[in-house]
This record gives structure tokens, sequence and C-alpha cells, in this order.
């Protein structure tokens, strides 16, 4: 007797189960996990230890320099990812594909890698260093160098956030926009920005996440200046190398909890979109 039909795209309910028990279990081992030992390691000693080494003074400079790197590094990825979107979806040119190659380049490419080229260009040994010294600008060990290596690395995310969006939208309403007249500017105002702006926040909110986190490529142009050119990560990494662990967990601590206010975040923006769409349709 042949059983229950069921439909081809339907998965077994037990295959259901034992699927959605392994998605569980690696998110809690490889994600929940490291998250609360981090928490806990940073409150072992108690809340009063936790919150002196995060206002010591070379942690208030980590975290101004972090801040102030991300102050920077969001609104030039900002213009330079919408304005690489933009032009990928809405226009054919030579060397499209190169283009889109170019702005995923960041997610095969090392950041380790990216800070050694930004040293091999403006390092004192550099193709630019003697350049650079003779006119008393300094990029690498400094802010510039940062902000350089951590641009590089978050490139993507606000570009290959709006793309798929603006290429599923296609191209009528912009033409119909310059068919009625409007500038270049007015339609991007006006027509392409109302529709992907969901999208674009939420990339903004990753590219600022990561460029907080960035790690590899800052480690290879800052030159590990306690105080000045030391963001959080790197300020992590060099109190747990001199056995604070107090102080390495308390900052750990309080950078993951950045990185989950801009996941919460950008979970509430996706609502509000839902909604929106929901609503307009």
């Amino acid at each position: 007797m042949m059983g229950p039909f069921r439909p081809a795209h339907e998965d077994a309910p037990w295959a259901r189960r034992l699927l959605l028990g392994l998605a569980l279990l690696v998110a809690l081992v490889m994600l929940l996990l490291p998250l609360l030992a981090v928490f806990t390691e940073a409150l072992r000693r108690g809340l009063p230890v936790a919150l002196d080494a995060i206002l010591e003074e070379d942690s208030l400079a980590a975290m101004r320099l972090t801040l102030i790197v991300a102050a920077i590094t969001v609104p030039v990825n900002l213009v330079g990812g919408v304005a690489a979107a933009w032009c990928v979806a809405k226009f054919d040119f030579p060397g499209k594909r190169l283009l889109v190659t170019l702005i995923e380049l960041p997610f095969s490419v090392s950041p380790v890698i990216a800070g050694l080229v930004f040293v091999l260009i403006f390092g004192a040994q550099g193709w630019f260093g003697e350049w650079l010294r003779a006119r008393d600008i300094q990029i690498i060990f400094a802010l510039p160098g940062l902000v350089l290596a951590t641009v590089f690395v978050t490139f993507p995310f606000v570009a290959r956030t709006v793309l798929p969006l603006m290429q599923e939208q296609g191209r009528d309403e912009e033409e119909a926009a310059a068919t009625l007249g409007a500038t270049g500017f007015q339609t991007f105002w006006r027509v392409t920005l109302p529709n992907v702006k969901w999208a674009l926040l939420s990339g903004v909110l990753l590219c600022n996440a990561r460029a907080m986190g960035e790690f590899g490529a800052v480690s290879v142009v800052s030159g590990h200046i306690r105080g000045e050119t030391n963001t959080m990560p790197l300020h992590v990494e060099i109190l747990y190398n001199e056995y604070q662990f107090a102080g390495a967990f308390a900052v750990a601590a309080l950078l993951a909890l950045l990185g989950l206010v801009t996941l919460a975040a950008k979970t509430a923006l996706e609502r509000v979109a839902g909604r929106r769409a929901g609503g307009a349709a």
C-alpha cells in the first residue's frame, strides 16, 4: 500500500528536523558559545575591573581611533559603492565585467596582502616613499594608512548590497524620468535612491561593523603605536600578548557588543523594509 502523497519539493519531517537541529548546533558551537565566553571572561573579575580596563587611557585612544576610521570609511564607501553599483546596473560600457571583478576583489584578497600593498606603495621604502618624505606627508603608521586599508577591505559591502536590487529593478523608471526631463542627479535622488534605501542602509551598517572590527590590513599599516595608531582590535591583541586578560576581554566584549548592536539595527531595518514592501503590495 502506497504512503500518503508528498510533493516533490517538500522534505520529509525527519529531514527537516535533522537539518534544523544541525543548523542550531553549528550556530550554538561556532557563534553563541564564543560570544558568551568573551563576555564571561570580561566579567570574571567583576564589572568594576572591566570598566577600569575600558576607561584606561590607551583603551580610550583605541576607541576614538576606531570611531574616526569608521566615520571616514563609511561615507567614502557609501559614495563609491553606490556609484559603482549604479554604473554596473544601469549602463553598458567596455570594462563592465572588470569593474564587477574589482568590486569583489577585497573578498578574495587577504587583508594582510592589502596592507602589504599599501606599505609597498606609501611606505618609507615604497614607490612614493621618498616623494612623501620630502613633503613631510606620512601615510603608513598614521591615520591615512588606516583609512586606506579599511576602505579597501570594506568597499564591497555597500556596492554588493544594493547592486542586485538595482539590477532587478532594471532601467525603465530611470529612462522614464529622463524622458520627462529629469537630470541625472534628480533621477538618482527621486527614483533610484528611494527604491534601494533600505538595502543601502543595511549595507552601510555592515560596512561600519566591518570597519570597526578590521584587523589584518590595519595591523600591517598601523605600526602598533600604542595610544596613537592602535584600533580596538589591535589593542585587544596587545593586551592579550601582555597577559592582561581582563583588559583584553573587556575591550573585546565592547567590540562584540558594538557588532551585536549593528546586527540588531540591521534586523530592525529588514523588518521595517518588509512591512513597507508588504504595505505597498
